[in-house]
């Protein structure tokens, strides 16, 4: 019966389809995860970053006065 048939086909692609999202929402998570640790490492460098510049300028404060 081409009712069963349609039913069938329906099923197959929406079992399909959930795999597919669910390897896109894992990709996706992946990369949150990738961009969490970027920004922290960012996060950190800007920190010593900070503590350089303090540095320089107290020695240059030394050096000046």
């Amino acid at each position: 019966a081409p009712a069963r048939q349609v039913s069938s086909l329906a099923e197959q692609l929406e079992e399909r389809l959930f795999h597919l999202y669910g390897l896109h929402n894992e990709l996706i998570q992946e990369r949150l995860q990738e961009l969490a640790e970027v920004m922290e490492r960012v996060g950190t460098a800007e920190a010593e970053l900070r503590q350089v510049c303090r540095t320089v300028e107290a020695a240059y404060r030394d050096l000046c006065l």
